[in-house]
Order: C-alpha cells, then sequence, then structure tokens
C-alpha cells in the first residue's frame, strides 16, 4: 500500500517537473509572459501555478519513469515542445517591435532610444507605443487564455512521453522566423504610405519653391503625419493582431507532430 502511494507521488512530482520544463519558454520567449515589467520571482510563482493546473491535464493515462536518466532526457524534449510552441507567439511580438523599429526610423523618433519596459533594451518611441498597443490588445481579448487553452492542447499532440517530429519542428521555427518581417510591414503599411506621400510632397514643394527650407519645416509636419496616422490605424492594428493571434496558436500547435 505505502509503496503504491510512494509511486503515485513520484509519478505526480516527475509529471510536474516535466509539465513545467514545457511551460518555462513561454515566460522565456513570448510576452506578456516574459515581460521586464514582471519580475523574475513572480513569472516563476505564475509558471510554477499554470504548471500545476496542467499536470493532471498531462498526466492523464501517462505513467512517467522513475530513472533519472530517462526523466532528464523526457525534460531536454519537453523544453522543445515549449520552445516550439512560445517561438510562434514570440515572433507575433517582434513584428510589432519591427514594425515600430521601422516608423522609428521613418519619422525620425530613432535619433532618441530610451528603456523599452517590455524587452529591457534601448528602443526609439514607436516601438514602444506599438509593444504596449500590443499587450494591452493581447490582455484585452483575453490571450492569455488562448495561450494556456493552446498549451493545454499540446499534450493531445505531444504526450508527456512521445517525442516531437525535430524536422517539422525547426521548419516552423524558420517559417515564423522569415514571416517577421512581411507582419511587420503589414502593421506599418499605412503610416509607411503616408510618410512616402508627406516626402513626395515636399520634394515637389522644394522644386517650385527652392527658397522654402525643407528640412526645417518637413521634419516637424512628418512627425505630425506619422503620429495622426498611428493613431487612427491603431483599432485596425489591434484587430490584426486579434485574428494573427489566433493563427499563431494554430500555427504553433501545427508545428508539434510525433515523430513516427
Amino acid at each position: 500500500m505505502n509503496s503504491a502511494i510512494d509511486q503515485l507521488g513520484q509519478n505526480q512530482l516527475a509529471g510536474f517537473i516535466l509539465v513545467l520544463a514545457r511551460v518555462s519558454p513561454l515566460f522565456l520567449l513570448a510576452p506578456p509572459f516574459s515581460s521586464k515589467m514582471m519580475p523574475v520571482r513572480v513569472r516563476g510563482i505564475v509558471a510554477v501555478a499554470i504548471a500545476m493546473g496542467l499536470a493532471p491535464v498531462a498526466l492523464h493515462g501517462q505513467a512517467v519513469p522513475g530513472d533519472l536518466l530517462q526523466i532528464a532526457g523526457l525534460a531536454v524534449k519537453e523544453v522543445l515542445v515549449g520552445l516550439g510552441f512560445a517561438f510562434a507567439l514570440g515572433c507575433l511580438f517582434a513584428a510589432f517591435s519591427t514594425a515600430g523599429s521601422i516608423l522609428d526610423t521613418t519619422i525620425g523618433f530613432s535619433f532618441g532610444s530610451l528603456i523599452d519596459p517590455i524587452t529591457g533594451i534601448q528602443s526609439g518611441q514607436m516601438v514602444q507605443l506599438y509593444s504596449m498597443v500590443a499587450i494591452a490588445v493581447f490582455i484585452a481579448i483575453g490571450g492569455d487564455a488562448w495561450v494556456i487553452q493552446g498549451l493545454a492542447r499540446t499534450y493531445e499532440l505531444v504526450p508527456l512521453l512521445s517525442t516531437p517530429s525535430l524536422q517539422v519542428l525547426v521548419s516552423s521555427a524558420v517559417s515564423e522566423f522569415a514571416g517577421i518581417l512581411t507582419a511587420a510591414l503589414e502593421v506599418a503599411a499605412p503610416v509607411m504610405l503616408a510618410l512616402i506621400l508627406t516626402d513626395v510632397s515636399f520634394g515637389v514643394v522644394s522644386r517650385v519653391v527652392p527658397q522654402l527650407n525643407v528640412f526645417a519645416v518637413g521634419f516637424p509636419i512628418k512627425i505630425l503625419v506619422g503620429l495622426l496616422v498611428v493613431g487612427v490605424s491603431l483599432p485596425f492594428v489591434g484587430g490584426w493582431l486579434s485574428d494573427q493571434l489566433q493563427l499563431s496558436v494554430e500555427s504553433a500547435l501545427s508545428s508539434l507532430k510525433v515523430a513516427t
């Protein structure tokens, strides 16, 4: 009786460690879970809480081996699965940061940079704006619940004792990374188009009125036009993020295929 209870306790403990290994990459790669605004201790507590909630789902019908080497191998596999899931979400938010970086350079805000509270690195004002908007929309649409539900579904695709296809994981990661620039251009396209038209207009004005100091007049007007179009386009950006978040979760799940 006692040995059966001990074995059950060891199975639960080993299963919890494996679940925590799959959950942890989410707090390293995917905002807002990996946000620098959240202290490391808080992120650790939240990761443990999510792992405790997912452990019964992951351990259903699974008997985790008691050998330490086997558990270590399974833990490495779980980290890879977690990385494959979190990387797709991280690429989505990286697209917003890239879009902000493009607009910072185009508008001229890149001359002054501040510490981004989301990533903890120096960035321009538009990077911070788009990062904060992405986080706000993510929270408003219940993106955290979508992500946790998607993480729970990974155990249907890749159970604790199964191994994912490394080739599919790598090809999916390459595809997600390659799509960052395309997604960033989709987010920044309205503002970039407005700024290009503004530059063309000032080019025409400089030819008609060469006495006008275009640089002195054009810089503040470009900032005004850029901020105006950013403000008008942000509601559409929020809708775009909502759609892309669902696609990112689906893409992350589709990359998890058990090796045959």
